[in-house]
């Protein structure tokens, strides 16, 4: 058998794995070990535990469960409760102004998370009941936090481009200030979207009444003090790591304890709350544990292979595409596969062969992850089975049809696009902040 029709076998095992509704890792994990056994004999089980190895030995993972710890933190405490009423006096007299509080509520808890998850939860239990009550379009607002919570996968600490850094050996300060100001861009555009939208429409964004927002500017200036811990928390984390004071393990330490200590200051650190956050942070930092080591171990038979200079020759030699060419199909090769996949999964199954590929074309690895995550944030929200799209459902009012959920996300995506071909066009923007905090090596 041919190397290549190893690989395509490699494939198309693992994803009918996956079709049995087996977990992602241990799919991925299963298929690469096998291969190497069957390919190398015992020796080949040596690969996973390589793989494991490496895992452990990799001091960036350190961050990964300090800064889902320090998300579910200010999430179960209600902090960020409290900065959806400060957006709400101060925001609400706007057409549409909910809405874009709802937005900007989403790019804070992005910046304290990193999981898109944790911003879903948030909006559809805090602002959705809120906009609904205010008569806002139920179509509109489910599209907006189904938007505004996929930034967290992009807007540092993106849990997204650790692992994409691990796979790709790309340093994961400088994935996360490249995702600083696309991540920005793409808040900007949903802003200006949503107020466009409520110029020719006003009634699918009502303002509040006068009566609700005249309240006195000492009560607007006090509600101005739900903002301040969130902000002191993200200056202490990302400030003191661009200023060089701290790395970015102990950015990640400081990011954890700040938002304890913010619990705390709030009164709201009980017991339960405490639980519930680590219990919470466990589960997904093991998840995403589990996951990198299959990804390392399948990669490493796919290394092995030479399927990447298979790729490569049919792509560039046999079709003869051009490097962007190649590039393009890729992305609508993800968008296609987030249909049915979550972003995790995407990246373990095609970054051995991508990854690569893109660095051999001259593309750069750091301003294509955050391509990459882009691409999954619209594959996120892609209709029939796009992971947003029914995790919105599961979390909605019974008045919220899938159908709703499906038309209300189309306008997003297509806003998505236009920023996914503003940041390919200009890969400055994405590349300026790491280049100028520090030289890249």
């Amino acid at each position: 058998m041919s190397y290549e029709m190893i690989a395509f076998t490699m494939f198309s095992s693992m994803m009918m794995t996956m079709l049995t509704g087996q977990r992602v890792f241990a799919a991925i994990g299963f298929v690469g070990v096998v291969a190497a056994a069957f390919l190398w004999g015992d020796g080949g089980f040596e690969m996973a535990f390589a793989a494991s190895m490496k895992l452990m030995k990799w001091y960036p993972l350190l961050t990964l469960p300090l800064f889902i710890f320090m998300g579910y933190m200010l999430s179960e405490s209600g902090i960020a409760e409290d900065l959806y009423k400060m957006f709400h006096v101060w925001m609400g007299g706007l057409r549409g102004g909910l809405a874009l509080g709802t937005i900007g509520l989403m790019v804070i808890i992005s910046a304290m998370n990193g999981l898109s998850v944790a911003g879903m939860a948030i909006g559809a239990t805090i602002a959705l009941p809120e906009l609904l009550r205010r008569g806002y379009d139920k179509t509109m607002v489910s599209g907006v936090i189904q938007a505004g919570s996929s930034l967290g996968i992009l807007v540092p600490p993106s849990v997204v481009l650790v692992l994409y850094g691990m796979i790709a050996r790309q340093p994961v300060g400088q994935l996360w200030l490249a995702g600083v100001f696309p991540g920005l861009l793409l808040a900007f555009l949903f802003s200006l979207y949503v107020v466009i939208r409520c110029k020719i429409q006003p009634h699918l964004g009502p303002a509040l009444p006068k009566e609700e927002r005249d309240l006195p500017l000492a009560e607007k200036l006090k509600l101005l003090r739900a903002g301040i811990l969130p902000f002191m928390i993200f200056f202490l984390m990302m400030g003191l790591f661009v200023l060089g004071i701290t790395s970015l393990v102990e950015s990640s330490a400081v990011g954890a304890m700040s938002a304890l200590v913010a619990a705390w200051v709030k009164g709201r650190l009980t017991w339960r709350v405490f639980d519930r956050t680590v219990e919470q942070t466990l589960g997904i930092s093991c998840m995403f544990m589990w996951i990198i080591l299959a990804a390392l171990c399948f990669g490493a038979v796919f290394d092995g292979l030479g399927a990447v200079k298979a790729i490569e020759y049919l792509f560039l030699e046999k079709w003869g595409l051009g490097p962007w060419e190649v590039l393009i199909l890729m992305q609508i090769s993800y968008i296609l596969m987030g249909t049915f996949l979550d972003d995790t999964a995407m990246l373990v199954i095609v970054a051995p062969l991508y990854i690569p590929l893109v660095g051999s074309l001259g593309f750069d690895l750091i301003w294509y992850g955050v391509l990459y995550t882009i691409t999954c944030q619209i594959a996120y929200m892609t209709p029939p089975f796009g992971y947003n799209l029914f995790l919105m459902r599961a979390m909605a009012p019974p008045e919220i049809t899938l159908a709703d959920i499906y038309k209300s996300v189309l306008p997003f995506v297509l806003v998505m696009m236009v920023g996914l071909a503003i940041v390919t066009a200009f890969p400055e923007i994405a590349l300026w902040l790491p280049q100028h905090v520090y030289v890249r090596g």
